[in-house]
């Protein structure tokens, strides 16, 4: 017998379980697609389905304020400082910790008081800065955390590393996390959502902030625009008709659905999924983004900047009405507080444009029976250092400083009226009750009902999480 003239079969083992699978994923796949068809369609419940525990909070609005405010300014006030402004930092502080190249050449190192006033507020006497009034007049509401500390100490990796718990850029970010953990809401609008302060400066910002990195694409954040069509590319061309955009997705899924049938990838579900979302989003953000029937105290509230849109008060705005139609996560940014110079006339400034509207979110939040399940996060991506930048004069900066910063929750079960962690009278070191980025992360999902260490996805044969293989759950935060 010639065995060279027998014909190899056609059904080998990879054939076989190629086609068996693909078969089995377009039944379900055709009845998925087949289902929305006729049907309005449903929430995305996520991986977990349910939470693992009873969650506090349904939401997060994360502010953040990119290029690292001034803790030593507004928050943590150290009247040392003042009092030895222009000695030199001690040796025994420092400690030997690294400075970045912009200031570790310097001959002199003089420590630099704040040149702003400092008050307590709110029943517990917590401290805060002239420079945010109405922040300071929701002291009760909020969870000081003075004793932040972080691995960065340059921009970039700064960012990425409080958005996505790692700095090497192209990991998933924490709405992305969220959105495959716990899904939708509203299946009519994006689980996660971005705004970006426009005609800002200072470090940019990448698309990798809020991208899915290897997670399916579905989850990616989706940036609003400060525009007519707040997101590119969603409304019909001219002479294009809302049943004609059907017809074309109708006809598109099907293809989607014959390359799937050879080629089981999950992105192809991504795929048919964001062209039916951005389908249904063709209603649903109009109406979410449209505030003229918001009642005139609401936008006072926020303050003159608030009609304008694209402005951080008009943002935080937006922001809310989206929580309240179940936004998962809602990420804001706010750039230009990266002040090696010029501080004294820059912070008053950036200030005046963030501290009303930021306190009329947790106000508005509050008011409308929201704040108790919306987390609201403020903060940035590192501190600034206790000596100045340079000589000191007038028009004084201060350089980037890992070692302590500080941010503030509001609502979704943390401690209202506290402040959590202490830095030492020079504000260089943590003296008490330290929080990482990855603490910080632990507790905001423990917050939402999740376990850190369980969401997880399997990528190149490590499973990967938020939080690495870090992260402690800071009880002191929540109630």
């Amino acid at each position: 017998m010639n065995l060279k003239s027998v014909s190899p079969s056609p059904f080998n083992r990879r054939s076989f379980l190629n086609r068996f699978g693909a078969g089995l994923g377009g039944v379900a796949l055709a009845e998925l697609l087949s289902s929305k068809a006729v049907a309005a369609p449903s929430p995305d419940r996520g991986l977990l389905g349910a939470t693992h525990f009873a969650p506090k909070a349904k939401r997060i609005i994360y502010l953040f304020m990119s290029g690292a405010p001034s803790q030593l300014d507004l928050f943590d006030h150290k009247p040392l400082l003042n009092q030895r402004n222009g000695e030199q930092l001690p040796d025994s502080v420092r400690g030997g910790q690294r400075l970045t190249g912009m200031s570790g050449n310097q001959s002199s190192i003089p420590l630099v008081g704040s040149p702003f006033k400092f008050t307590p507020h709110g029943r517990s006497g917590t401290m805060f800065s002239e420079l945010l009034p109405h922040t300071a007049g929701i002291a009760d509401d909020l969870c000081v955390v003075r004793s932040m500390f972080t691995e960065a100490i340059n921009h970039g990796p700064g960012v990425t590393f409080l958005q996505t718990g790692t700095q090497i850029a192209g990991r998933p970010s924490f709405g992305a996390w969220l959105s495959y953990g716990l899904g939708q809401e509203n299946a009519n609008l994006p689980s996660f959502v971005v705004l970006i302060t426009k005609g800002k400066g200072g470090q940019p910002l990448g698309a990798h902030l809020w991208g899915s990195g290897f997670l399916p694409t579905k989850h990616q954040g989706v940036l609003f625009r400060a525009a007519k069509d707040p997101v590119l590319y969603l409304g019909n061309p001219a002479g294009v008709s809302e049943d004609s955009r059907r017809l074309l997705l109708d006809r598109l899924r099907e293809l989607h659905e014959h390359q799937f049938a050879g080629t089981p990838d999950a992105e192809i579900q991504s795929r048919i999924d964001n062209y039916e979302m951005a389908f249904r989003m063709q209603s649903s953000i109009p109406d979410a983004t449209d505030v003229s029937s918001e009642p005139a105290h609401v936008l006072e509230n926020y303050g003159p900047d608030v009609k304008t849109p694209g402005t951080f008060a008009a943002n935080c705005l937006l922001a809310r009405r989206l929580a309240e139609r179940g936004v998962r996560f809602i990420q804001l940014y706010h750039q230009d507080w990266d002040h090696h110079g010029g501080l004294p006339g820059a912070l008053p400034k950036i200030c005046k444009e963030t501290d009303q509207p930021a306190a009329a979110l947790v106000r508005d939040l509050k008011a409308r029976g929201l704040l108790d399940d919306t987390l609201v996060v403020w903060g940035g991506e590192f501190g600034r250092t206790n000596y100045c930048q340079g000589k000191i004069s007038a028009n004084f900066g201060r350089d980037h400083h890992p070692r302590c910063f500080s941010v503030w929750l509001a609502g979704g079960g943390v401690k209202a009226g506290t402040t959590y962690g202490e830095t030492c009278e020079f504000g260089y070191n943590i003296a008490a009750d330290g929080v990482s980025v990855h603490d910080l992360q632990t507790t905001l999902l423990h917050q939402l009902g999740i376990d850190h260490e369980r969401l997880t996805y399997k990528f190149q044969g490590r499973r990967y999480r938020l939080t690495d293989v870090h992260g402690e759950l800071v009880k002191g935060l929540i109630s």
